[in-house]
Formats: C-alpha cells, sequence, structure tokens
C-alpha cells in the first residue's frame, strides 16, 4: 500500500491508522506562526463508525488504502444478511444489513449496488442515486395548490416517511433520491 505524508490527507481518503480503517471525513491544514505545519483530520472508522481527530505533521507517513469497487445484484434478505451476487463470477455474497443504514428500505430486488472491499471484507455499500417508489399513503391532492415551498407528508411502500409536493396523490410512481432521502421528481 502507498504512503502518503500527513500533509497530503484529503477528506474521502482511507488511511489505515492504529491497526483499524478510517475515511478522512474533515481536513484542515493549519501553519502556525511557530512550528511546522500540520493537518488536524477528522476520521470515521469503516468498521465501527467511530470518531477521531488526529493531527498529522507533514513528515509523518500514512498507509492509504485503495478499496476494491464490485457492482453487484441484490437478491435477498436472510436472517439480517443480505445476499449479493457477483455479476461477472455469479458467486454470491452475504453481507449484514446494518451496511446500507437509513438507506437500507429502498434496496430493492434486482438492484445492482456497488460494494467497497478491503481484501475480502465488504466496508460500504453504495445504492443507485435515484430509486422509483410508490405512495402508499398521503393527503389528498387539493386542486389549484401548487406553490412551490410547501410540502405534505407521505408514506412510501417501503415504509419510509418523506415529504412531497401537494400535487402527488396516492398511489403514484415517484422518484427518490437514496442519498438525501428526499423526493426527486415524478416517475
Amino acid at each position: 500500500m502507498p504512503k502518503i505524508n500527513g500533509n497530503e490527507i484529503r477528506p474521502g481518503n482511507i488511511l489505515e491508522h492504529n491497526g483499524g480503517l478510517w475515511i478522512a471525513v474533515k481536513c484542515d491544514h493549519v501553519k502556525p506562526g511557530k512550528g511546522g505545519a500540520f493537518a488536524q483530520v477528522e476520521m470515521k472508522n469503516l468498521r465501527n463508525g467511530t470518531k477521531l481527530n488526529e493531527r498529522f505533521r507533514s513528515a509523518d507517513k500514512v498507509e492509504r488504502v485503495r478499496l476494491e469497487q464490485k457492482d453487484q445484484t441484490f437478491l435477498y434478505e436472510n436472517d439480517g444478511m443480505l445476499v449479493f451476487m457477483d455479476s461477472e463470477t455469479y458467486e454470491q455474497f452475504e453481507i449484514p444489513a446494518d451496511i446500507l443504514g437509513e438507506r437500507r428500505p429502498f434496496l430493492q430486488d434486482g438492484m445492482i449496488a456497488v460494494i467497497e472491499y478491503h481484501e475480502d471484507e465488504a466496508l460500504s455499500a453504495t445504492l443507485p442515486q435515484k430509486v422509483t417508489c410508490r405512495i402508499a399513503e398521503t393527503e389528498p391532492v387539493v386542486k389549484g395548490q401548487t406553490a412551490a415551498n410547501s410540502f405534505k407528508p407521505a408514506i412510501l411502500d417501503n415504509g419510509v416517511r418523506i415529504l412531497v409536493p401537494p400535487f402527488v396523490g396516492q398511489d403514484e410512481d415517484i422518484i427518490v433520491n437514496t442519498e438525501t432521502m428526499e423526493y426527486a421528481e415524478r416517475a
């Protein structure tokens, strides 16, 4: 694995530090009036989610890790484990369901997710940015209510609560942004 200087750390970099894998969340480069420059880095552990603030001088060497990304197709869920199939080799893999966090309800059968691996361990999963969902329950459409900034609550077919514009009715398909978990457009 390549080693980088402490002043080369950028947000999004994955580092091996203190025996764990960490992602750099925030990085402030500081040049005090006295002494050498350093980078104040806020990091999050990829395995257990703990946070850490660490100071790296420009002379400090840090291991930068590259994760392998694979497109995998979701098949089914079994006892809290998500079963994915590799699109190239047709091998099946089990990944803990909590790897998706609050985006778990948006995972649909046959959906292709990008799974990031370090050696043979799955560390994160990314869903497509936009997913089509059906509105299971919302207030009825009020004619003439087209104000741009007004929203009403709705419950999707997967149980997630979001805000939708007033012109969207029950049993309509909408597109939801999985990163912000907000209404994007009508399907």
